[in-house]
């Protein structure tokens, strides 16, 4: 359905509207003086012809009533009735003649070629913000003179609205208009019709134009009548009838929010927004009570649009002085403030770099006490035996348990005797890689083949799983990051060579190695409670991916984060791994150079300090801004040194780094807010000074009761006093003339 026309009170007659199925051709009847050029249109209750009169050769409009019952022979007398009373207004399109005998009966009115305002906004989409708003205060300034004679439309519509040669509006249909004293009640157009007014017991009041003028306003700003939308439409067809419907549109206006769309309109104000949703209430009581408060409403945002520049230059022009002068002052302090930034970065990044090689140092000799932990342990006589018993026995044979069983005996008291290195396994493989003794037990992993590991091979990464012939290790091995298959959790392995004490220089019989999950080379995380230096362990290696696969470098192996982690895994009892987490791409990129090396100093010291270092772990706690120091692990091991491809990374909060600069920065901002804060009051005070000269004598009511109670002189005649103020009265209690003059 048609949801812009004006809902007619007969269904009758809406059903044979409806079933017109083409334009007509011809005007009902001939109109005397006058030449049909057109077809215009077609309302709920008759056509619209354009027409040319003879005489003169205007072209004119003519509305035909061509509904054939008794109704139309009223509606035209009415809406003639009306036009009559506005005759010779300029916002009301003017009426020319009326054929009341004829048949149908019609009336002519004047014809303009803009269109209306319906067919600007349908070809153009929505109007500039001003344009609209001038439109708007001109339908409420002819809605005034309508109301002052005492006709009220009832029925306004950007399609009631025509727009002259100036594109100014002019009111339009007044067909569904009552005059005041009227109790008839008078169906508008669905949506923008007061939900009031969506009632055949209503009364007409003057806020329904009120609504209307305020969805025509928020039509011409958005394009759509406030709260049509493709779900309400529905809702309000599937009404069986006009009386359904009209209760459906009131239950749907009185249930939604107020519209809120033209707010997201650029260019529309706080002040503007306000009129249109003041125009939209729901509830009579709190919209506009009359067309001249809406008028008062314009004129008020107006005013305060135009007082904008002077208000502006007037706070702009001394804030400029005071920024012109707060730019030498700034320039004044802001070089020491970041020389001294400069000084203190430099010191705490020094601090930064000392402790990353402190800890560095402890972990390359952790790193060595567990080398010299294994290889002590693979010196050992009986491990030598036990190797070469089991490579000569069938893997699952009594005299294999047996002898498999002496050498989880001897691996547990192996790692009892070095307790103090934190470990998550021990482990022996054969020299063909087949795993034949593991502490903690664990018997799936037995007896599997494991030369594909880089522990086994020393190759610099894993290859996929079965991978064999890539040789043995011959001398003490750091692995890369590897996912164990027992575990599931990511970890690295040390191993050492097993040898034969009678045949010290031929090949190994076998490897000796313990791991250690990520997260629990507790080393590194000594004495970091207080965070204010974090200490990170990084592999610059690539890690390995379960299907062999070469991974990516700069891999977190320590952090606090993956500490934490480690603890609630135990506390909760979780077999789940760890999360793997690596550093930015720059900053791994700058590790792996520093653990190559080959550098010259001051490249070197470039490489390891880091001035805006974010850190990668998804916890707040680490987030922001850190100066941070990076420095290898290097082994001094008596075979020599040897790089373990590990990078001790520590870092240090910026913010706190930089903490007494910031104190006397706070302290100078202080002090610039409160001479600002001191201008400010100067200015309002000023200005709250000028307004009151300015208002001498009109103050607002509110600026009267504070000038009664400091006992200032209270004006209240002469020019510009306000409406509201005490006025004086004559001898009969009546305002005098003088006083109402003056408040009009």
């Amino acid at each position: 359905m048609n949801w812009d026309r004006t809902q007619p009170q007969d269904p009758r007659q809406r059903e044979q509207a409806r079933s017109r199925s083409a334009q007509p051709t011809q005007p009902p009847v001939a109109v005397p003086g006058y030449e049909p050029e057109r077809f215009l249109g077609q309302g709920a209750y008759g056509q619209v012809w354009v027409a040319v009169e003879h005489a003169t050769g205007r072209r004119v409009a003519i509305k035909f009533y061509t509904r054939r019952s008794g109704l139309d022979w009223s509606l035209l007398a009415r809406e003639v009735e009306k036009l009559a009373y506005l005759f010779s207004d300029r916002y009301i399109v003017q009426l020319v003649g009326v054929g009341q005998e004829a048949d149908p009966p019609y009336y002519i009115m004047e014809y303009l070629e803009q269109g209306s305002l319906e067919e600007r906004i349908q070809q153009h989409g929505p109007l500039p913000v001003e344009e609209a708003v001038r439109i708007a205060r001109e339908i409420a300034t002819g809605l005034l003179h309508a109301h002052s004679k005492g006709v009220l439309h009832c029925d306004l519509k950007p399609a009631n609205v025509l727009l002259d040669q100036d594109r100014r509006p002019r009111l339009c249909d007044f067909g569904q208009a009552r005059l005041v004293h009227e109790q008839t009640p008078a169906l508008g157009t669905l949506f923008y019709m007061a939900p009031e007014q969506a009632d055949f017991d209503a009364v007409p009041d003057a806020r329904w134009d009120v609504y209307a003028l305020g969805a025509i306003l928020y039509c011409m700003l958005t394009g759509e009548p406030p709260h049509r939308t493709e779900e309400n439409v529905s809702r309000l067809e599937a009404a069986s009838d006009t009386r359904q419907r009209l209760r459906a549109y009131r239950e749907l206006i009185r249930s939604q929010p107020l519209p809120s769309v033209h707010r997201m309109v650029p260019g529309v104000d706080r002040h503007l927004a306000e009129i249109i949703q003041r125009c939209l209430e729901p509830d009579p009581e709190k919209r506009f009570p009359t067309v001249q408060a809406v008028l008062e409403a314009f004129q008020q945002r107006q005013r305060r649009l135009q007082r904008r520049p002077l208000l502006v230059l007037g706070v702009l022009g001394p804030l400029l002085l005071l920024a012109v002068v707060g730019v030498f002052v700034y320039r004044g302090f802001s070089t020491t403030l970041g020389q001294s930034a400069q000084a203190l970065t430099r010191r705490a990044l020094q601090s930064d770099r000392f402790a990353a090689w402190y800890v560095a140092e402890a972990v390359a000799g952790q790193v060595l006490q567990r080398w010299e932990a294994l290889q002590e342990e693979a010196r050992h006589p009986e491990l030598v035996q036990l190797l070469k018993e089991l490579a000569l026995l069938e893997v699952g044979s009594p005299q294999w348990n047996a002898a498999q069983a002496r050498l989880q005996r001897w691996l547990h008291q192996a790692r009892s005797r070095h307790a103090n290195l934190d470990s998550t396994s021990w482990f022996v493989n054969a020299a063909s890689g087949v795993q034949l003794g593991r502490v903690p037990l664990d018997r799936n992993v037995l007896g599997r083949n494991f030369a594909y590991r880089d522990y086994f091979h020393g190759q610099g990464r894993d290859f996929p799983p079965g991978t064999t012939g890539q040789g043995i290790i011959t001398h003490p091995h750091l692995s890369v990051v590897f996912v164990s298959r027992a575990t599931g959790n990511q970890m690295v392995a040390f191993s050492v060579p097993v040898r034969d004490p009678r045949r010290p220089e031929g090949p190994p019989v076998g490897i000796l190695a313990m791991t250690v999950e990520l997260g629990r080379f507790t080393e590194v995380q000594r004495d970091q409670g207080d965070m204010k230096l974090v200490t990170a362990l990084v592999d610059t290696k690539p890690d390995s991916r379960p299907d062999g696969s070469q991974g990516r470098p700069g891999s977190l192996l320590e952090h606090p984060y993956l500490a934490q982690l480690q603890r609630q895994k135990k506390q909760a009892g979780s077999r789940s791994p760890l999360p793997q987490i690596y550093l930015p791409e720059e900053v791994t990129r700058r590790a792996v150079r520093l653990v190559q090396g080959q550098l010259s100093g001051t490249e070197a010291e470039r490489l390891a300090v880091l001035v805006d270092y974010q850190d990668p772990v998804p916890d707040k706690r680490f987030a922001g801004r850190w100066l941070a120091a990076l420095e290898p692990v290097v082994v001094s091991a008596p075979w020599g040194r040897e790089s373990t491809g590990w990078v001790v990374l520590v870092q240090e909060k910026r913010a706190e780094a930089l903490d007494p600069l910031v104190q006397v920065r706070a302290g100078l901002v202080r002090l610039g807010l409160w001479g600002l804060w001191s201008v400010v009051l100067v200015l309002c005070g000023v200005w709250a000074g000028a307004w009151v000269l300015r208002h001498q004598g009109r103050a607002s009511r509110w600026w009267y009761q504070v000038r009664k109670h400091l006992g200032m002189t209270v004006t209240t005649q002469g020019p510009g006093s306000r409406r509201g103020l005490p006025t004086p009265r004559g001898p009969a209690g009546k305002q005098s003339s003088t006083a109402v003059a003056q408040e009009e």
